[in-house]
């Protein structure tokens, strides 16, 4: 079978000339941080390049959640003058999206992890792939409020994705261990998004999860 090609690869040119043209978004998510984490570059991962990059990932025991809190991941950083990431997230996974200035009004999302057709954004939820909460248990928890600040508004990679709010609920902050998509055709893109997600921010996996995402994978 062809090697999977991640949906969000599909929209980072788009997104980065947007942002360096689009004077309300104008400011990258990373914010050039120098305090941020170490990366890997995750750029054509398809199915049997991710399970080689799963294998390179540190197996360990869940962290502790002492100390976490969301505010010690600032989202939803501005992009520009009455616009931010989540408007940028919108405006990439959408078709026929309607601004009003930078904040998007209306389109049509297509939620990969339950199928459904969303045409209000009211409706989507902006999610994080490795949920806040997850990367705390697996590294994030030693990490600097920059470091952190990068990952939750990381537009470069598969960490924001526009899906519905019903499903991103459902998935809370758990891992492909305890929640699948309920779109098993989604479950590689799902998987090989994951992985780039740890892989580039240095993450952990535990037992469970590893084991997972190495089923998931074999839908590749």
């Amino acid at each position: 079978m062809p090697p999977h090609t991640p949906r969000w690869t599909l929209f980072v040119a788009a997104a980065a000339l947007t942002l360096a043209t689009t004077a309300c978004e104008n400011v990258s998510a990373g914010g050039g941080s120098t305090n941020a984490p170490t990366t890997t570059s995750t750029s054509g991962s398809g199915g049997g390049n991710a399970t080689a990059q799963l294998g390179r990932l540190k197996v360990a025991v869940a962290g502790s959640m002492k100390g976490y809190s969301r505010e010690k991941f600032p989202h939803w950083k501005s992009t520009g003058t009455n616009c931010d990431v989540r408007d940028s997230v919108l405006k990439r996974d959408g078709t026929k999206v309607k601004l009003s200035g930078c904040n998007v009004v209306a389109g049509t999302w297509k939620s990969i992890y339950d199928g459904k057709t969303i045409t209000s954004p009211t409706q989507i939820d902006i999610d994080h792939m490795v949920p806040l909460a997850n990367a705390w248990r697996s590294g994030a928890a030693a990490w600097t409020t920059p470091q952190r600040e990068t990952f939750a508004n990381d537009l470069d990679d598969p960490q924001l994705v526009a899906v519905s709010a019903s499903s991103n609920r459902s998935k809370g902050d758990q891992d492909p261990s305890t929640w699948k998509p309920t779109d098993s055709s989604a479950w590689c893109e799902y998987a090989t998004d994951w992985v780039a997600v740890k892989t580039k921010f240095k993450l952990t996996v535990t037992t469970a999860e590893k084991k997972a995402l190495v089923d998931m994978l074999e839908k590749c």
